[in-house]
C-alpha cells in the first residue's frame, strides 16, 4: 500500500536544476509520498512544513527538572515549552505529567536528546508520550542505558519513509501503525535506505 493511500501529499516535482541521481533519490522518496514537502529548489524554508504533533512527559518528583521546560528558551536545540497536566483539583494537582504540542517538524528536533540529558530523580520512572500526526496512536519511549528508546507495544510497528534528497527536508519519524485492525499495510523500508538522522 502506498503511503498516498493513507491521504499523504507527495512532495511537488520538476527541478530544472535536479541531478539524474537527485531525481532518482527523489522519485523513490516521491513514490512513498510524504506530506507538505517543498519543491525541490524552492526556499528551502523547512521550518513552514505544518506537522502537528503532541508529547506528554510523565516522570516522578521531576518538579525542579520541568519547570525550566515551561519557558521558552531560544538556546534549547528544540522550540517550544511544556505545562503541567492539572488534575481533579486544579493546575500543578497531577504532579508527574506536562505536556506540549508541535505545529511544524523542525522546532522538534533535538527533544529527546535534551530530556536525555536532564537530572532526573527517578529516571526509571520517565516515559514520553508521542502522537505524530498520521499516528494511530501514542508511541512511548523509555530511558534504557541513559537513551530514551522507543517500546515496541503490542499490535503496533513503526514503518519508516525512505531518506530525504537532502537535509534541507527535515528528520521524518515515519508512522505508528496498529497491525491489528485487519487492513493492508504499507512496505518497510529497508534500514539501510532510512534517515540515520533523530526525527525528535
Amino acid at each position: 500500500m502506498a503511503w498516498a493511500a493513507r491521504g499523504i501529499r507527495s512532495p511537488a516535482r520538476g527541478s530544472a536544476s535536479c541531478t539524474p541521481q537527485r531525481l532518482e533519490v527523489q522519485k523513490r522518496y516521491d513514490n512513498h509520498g510524504v506530506a507538505g514537502l517543498p519543491e525541490p529548489g524552492a526556499t528551502g524554508n523547512t521550518c513552514a512544513m505544518s506537522r502537528f504533533a503532541e508529547v506528554v512527559v510523565l516522570a516522578h518528583y521531576a518538579e525542579e527538572v520541568m519547570e525550566p521546560l515551561t519557558r521558552e528558551d531560544d538556546t534549547r536545540a528544540w522550540r517550544g515549552r511544556f505545562e503541567p497536566i492539572a488534575g481533579q483539583w486544579g493546575a500543578g494537582s497531577f504532579g508527574c505529567g506536562w505536556a506540549t504540542q508541535f505545529e511544524r517538524m523542525r522546532p522538534r528536533t533535538g527533544l529527546l536528546r535534551f530530556l536525555e540529558s536532564l537530572p532526573w530523580p527517578y529516571p526509571e520512572s520517565v516515559q514520553v508520550l508521542i502522537h505524530d500526526e498520521e499516528d494511530d496512536c501514542f508511541g512511548l519511549w523509555m530511558l534504557h542505558d541513559g537513551k530514551l528508546v522507543e517500546v515496541e507495544l503490542p499490535g503496533t510497528r513503526r514503518f519508516h519513509r525512505p531518506a530525504p534528497p537532502d537535509e534541507r527536508y527535515p528528520p521524518d519519524p515515519g508512522l505508528l501503525l496498529r497491525t491489528d485492525r485487519g487492513r493492508q499495510l504499507p512496505e518497510q523500508t529497508p534500514e539501510h535506505l532510512r534517515d540515520p538522522r533523530p526525527a525528535w
